[in-house]
């Protein structure tokens, strides 16, 4: 019985002391040394809200939670039968303004011929007037239509100005429709993946109504809260490693991208070492984007993990940080299938190619044995 219970007792030992050793060879790993710190944190990612710009009845959403979309994509099309109405009412005004356009330069036209024959009526009265041919008052009357058809002239002109205003006014009435139409059409404004789909095909969503909710994945980054001795020898552009709590022996390179100017209350879901830490400095740990491309389909924003900076350039990154992931390599491509025909001709070139070689071969030995003085 002794001996059964002296065997468990060295067995729970050997156990006991594995773990401790196991602990302290990770703490060891885990060490960080002197220019390199850490905090904790989340992987986040910016929201975008995917809303009407008025008041429309949602025609189509053609994305579901979750799905990956990419910038430009059509997410949703609103009902712009009414939008299309009101867009050809605005056509045929603007067609009726620019016939408002073409009349009016006419009249002006013909105002213009009838003023200058009036000018040439009154010279002719003035010259008969002067050998006394015709009374003063016929000629009055020559100066007075003259007149008259000048006025006529300018109002013409007027008219003709105000008829091309209204073209205009037509024009941009329907630029202001065709942008409402396609302001109807919500596209993605970003790179980014479906996180809520709030609106259903044929609500009717009010002006500013959000019908899908995006995570966009071109800023995809962790906030780690830092002391103020170390935020102050920070730079922005300086090098930082990312991992997360379910793959810790693998990082990320990232690049500090944001320090704040200012300390603030540590939130309660970041740790500190002391009381003294209660104030801290926000540090942004930006991702690289081709990394994020490389991995679209496995980021997933909210993971915890730990973000490390590197505020002294001197400092030399631990082993475990010290080979980030990259990207996978590039897919090799497929060499093109030689058909028979192909190897024919292929075969043929060789050919040809070692006789061609055999003769400069011979060629080049015959030169040399003439002239020794020439090198190789």
């Amino acid at each position: 019985m002794s001996k059964k219970f002296l065997a468990i007792a060295c067995l729970a030992l050997a156990v006991v002391g594995g773990l401790f050793g196991y602990m302290a060879w990770k703490e060891s790993q885990s060490a960080l040394p002197p220019g390199i710190a850490s905090g904790n944190g989340r992987v986040e990612a910016k929201q975008v809200d995917i809303a009407a710009k008025e008041s429309l009845r949602v025609k189509e959403i053609m994305v579901k939670e979750g799905d990956l979309v990419e910038k430009g994509q059509v997410l949703v099309a609103m009902d712009t039968s009414t939008l299309e109405s009101q867009l050809n009412e605005a056509s045929a005004s603007y067609a009726a303004s620019q016939e408002r356009v073409a009349a009016a330069n006419s009249g002006l036209v013909r105002q213009k011929s009838l003023a200058e024959t009036s000018r040439i009526e009154e010279k002719r009265m003035a010259e008969l007037l002067e050998s006394n041919s015709v009374s003063e008052s016929e000629y009055l009357r020559t100066k007075t239509a003259a007149e008259a058809s000048e006025a006529s002239v300018g109002e013409a002109s007027a008219q003709l100005r105000t008829a091309e205003q209204q073209v205009k006014f037509a024009e941009a009435n329907m630029r202001t429709i065709q942008t409402r139409i396609d302001d109807a059409t919500l596209k993605a404004p970003v790179r980014g993946r479906v996180l809520y789909k709030l609106a259903e095909n044929g609500e009717v969503l009010g002006a500013g109504a959000k019908a899908l909710t995006l995570v966009n994945l071109e800023d995809v980054y962790m906030e780690i809260f830092l002391p103020s001795q170390i935020a102050s020898q920070l730079k922005v552009g300086s090098e930082a490693r990312l991992t997360a709590d379910h793959t810790p022996d693998r990082c990320v390179a990232g690049v500090v991208s944001f320090v704040s100017p200012e300390a603030q209350f540590t939130p309660k879901q970041v740790e500190t070492k002391s009381e003294r830490d209660k104030l801290m400095f926000r540090v942004k740990i930006q991702v690289p984007e081709e990394m994020v491309k490389a991995y679209i389909e496995r980021i997933k924003t909210g993971v915890r993990g730990v973000g490390y900076v590197r505020y002294d350039d001197k400092a030399e990154w631990p082993a475990f940080l010290a080979s980030p992931i990259g990207p996978p390599p590039p897919l090799p491509t497929e060499e093109p299938k030689v058909g028979p025909s192909d190897a024919d001709s292929t075969g043929a070139d060789e050919a040809g190619a070692v006789e061609t070689g055999a003769v400069e071969t011979g060629a080049n030995e015959t030169g040399s044995s003439s002239s020794s003085a020439t090198p190789p």
